[in-house]
């Protein structure tokens, strides 16, 4: 596959009011993970997303190179909203499994995350994701496993 961006056209456009729910993801008030890095939605369609992780140096280690742990969050991250856009009610759901291959360093670059679903079942949902740098070098793969737990209350 080629940059990031490409793989949308593989999927439909979401329906407003599902789009209306999520695309605010990561901009709450509270102080929540996804908020604390920094992530931000680029696009979401039916079982897609596109998700930023802009360059801070909060995010490096002492090598100079983006930490793993923030690539593995935006990988993570990048599913969410293309399993959750699905459901008609907001539903809580968690990783069950997910294993990254790192593929090259980041230096002083955004990130941009693609994540998708190939496989969705009434409990278990499987994922795939891609994060690139904003120059264009692929720099990580991930293949993720998620629960669903059923509605949430609020």
């Amino acid at each position: 596959m080629g940059l990031p961006g490409e793989r949308a056209a593989e999927f439909a456009p979401l329906p407003d009011h599902h789009l209306s729910a999520w695309e605010s993801f990561g901009r709450w008030e509270e102080p929540y993970f996804p908020r604390l890095v920094g992530l931000v939605v680029e696009e979401i369609r039916e079982s897609y997303c596109r998700m930023r992780l802009p360059w801070r140096f909060e995010l490096t280690q002492p090598a100079g190179v983006v930490h793993g742990g923030a690539i593995a969050t935006l990988v993570d991250s990048v599913v969410v909203p293309a399993i959750g856009a699905f459901y008609e009610q907001r539903m809580g759901f968690v990783t069950v499994d997910m294993q990254i291959q790192y593929q090259g360093a980041v230096v002083e670059e955004d990130l941009v995350a693609e994540g998708w679903v190939t496989r969705r079942g009434r409990q278990i949902v499987f994922c795939e994701a891609e994060v690139w740098t904003g120059s264009g070098k692929r720099v990580a793969r991930g293949m993720l496993t998620y629960m669903v737990l059923g509605p949430l209350a609020r």
